[in-house]
């Protein structure tokens, strides 16, 4: 790992002065720093990685949203069980993830229950 990247991206995440910093420039910080610090950042890459799927720039790029929240599923469900933030991110990204799975259905003629499970002709399909 690069010393200098690391020190980069801490210097950014002081200055920033917020206590998550969101958008390209967060995922940035938190990609890189969960490489030295998985417990540390893992969570707020997780939370910031969802936030990122919802952005207007990946809206109508499901792939793109799809990647983002398998990357947040991964990172959340890598955070050790006794992380406090890991529930909350992990059933966060997941629901993102079902949300999205079910919008898509909708679009190729399927429909949600109110579980969000899909039903239709497209529910025994794989993606």
């Amino acid at each position: 790992m690069d010393q200098d990247m690391v020190m980069r991206a801490r210097v950014r995440l002081l200055s920033a002065n917020q206590r998550v910093v969101r958008g390209t420039e967060g995922l940035w910080i938190y990609r890189l720093l969960t490489q030295v610090e998985p417990e540390t950042y893992g969570s707020k890459l997780a939370y910031v990685l969802v936030a990122a799927s919802a952005s207007a720039q990946v809206r109508d790029l499901p792939r793109q949203r799809l990647a983002l929240l398998d990357e947040a599923v991964a990172v959340a469900t890598a955070l050790d069980t006794a992380n406090p933030y890991r529930a909350k991110v992990l059933a966060r990204a997941l629901e993102a993830r079902r949300e999205l799975d079910g919008h898509g259905a909708m679009r190729q003629g399927g429909r949600c229950d109110r579980t969000g499970d899909v039903t239709g002709d497209v529910a025994g399909r794989e993606a």
